[in-house]
């Protein structure tokens, strides 16, 4: 890992207890990276990922903290600077995702979803900021969605948020251009992660050119791709990881 393409360098990945953000916080540890593992509240899963990282010869730090709570983001960026001191990479990936009708959807699950996916990577880029700008190759990588480019029914919620993230990143990347800092978007699609509850009801009307699902390492080594230094002319774009189940 020292002589990875990461090396020397501190990230963090929000949502990276499980599925799709564990996988963005191995890659990262893979490619030489000190990896801060966030987690809402499930300190289990959190540590399990750490311990992962660690069995590998790399280094980790487990902190549990809503990304919508802006407070609690930022004690959780400034213990990872004070423990680590730095900070050069920025994962939003935590999201909350459901499957509700308009005409049973209330404004609480409305700012939920949108508190947890907007809110949150608002959050932690304004946390992380500071610390960005000084890392003089700074990168932000938000997770979007194939929803967010074909629409989804009884998805309102999530659609306009992941929506929206597209629009961040953009803004973004114009913003931080300036301090050498890269922002781009990842899009993942009919991705085959472990569920609680049903497949979504979008995951069964698209198909891939293949006809096969991915694999969260396939969007995680998009992720390390982008916070490399093979990727610094690339920034405020979207990058489809879905096996051509979506042309953009």
């Amino acid at each position: 890992m020292a002589d990875a393409e990461l090396s020397g360098r501190v990230a963090l990945v929000t949502g990276a207890g499980r599925n799709i953000g564990r996988a963005i916080a191995l890659a990262l540890a893979e490619g030489g990276a000190t990896v801060v593992v966030n987690a809402r509240s499930n300190r289990a899963e959190a540590d399990a990922v750490v311990r992962e990282i660690e069995a590998k010869g790399g280094r980790a730090l487990a902190r549990l903290a809503d990304v919508a709570d802006g407070a609690a983001v930022e004690r959780m960026v400034a213990a990872a600077v004070e423990r680590f001191g730095r900070l050069d990479i920025l994962v939003n990936n935590a999201a909350l995702r459901r499957e509700t009708p308009l005409e049973r959807m209330d404004f609480a699950e409305w700012r939920e979803i949108l508190g947890s996916i907007l809110d949150g990577a608002f959050h932690c880029t304004k946390a992380c900021l500071p610390h960005l700008r000084r890392s003089g190759a700074g990168a932000v990588v938000n997770i979007g969605g194939l929803s967010a480019h074909t629409g989804a029914k009884h998805r309102l919620h999530v659609v306009t948020a992941k929506s929206g993230i597209v629009g961040f990143t953009r803004a973004l990347a114009k913003d931080l251009a300036g301090d050498n800092v890269t922002v781009n978007c990842v899009s993942p699609g009919l991705i085959e992660t472990p569920r609680s509850a049903a497949e979504p009801q979008h995951h069964r009307t698209h198909q891939t050119a293949s006809g096969q699902r991915g694999a969260p390492a396939d969007v995680a080594a998009t992720v390390r791709f982008l916070c490399g230094p093979a990727a610094r002319y690339i920034t405020g774009q979207t990058i489809h990881v879905n096996g051509g189940a979506y042309l953009g």
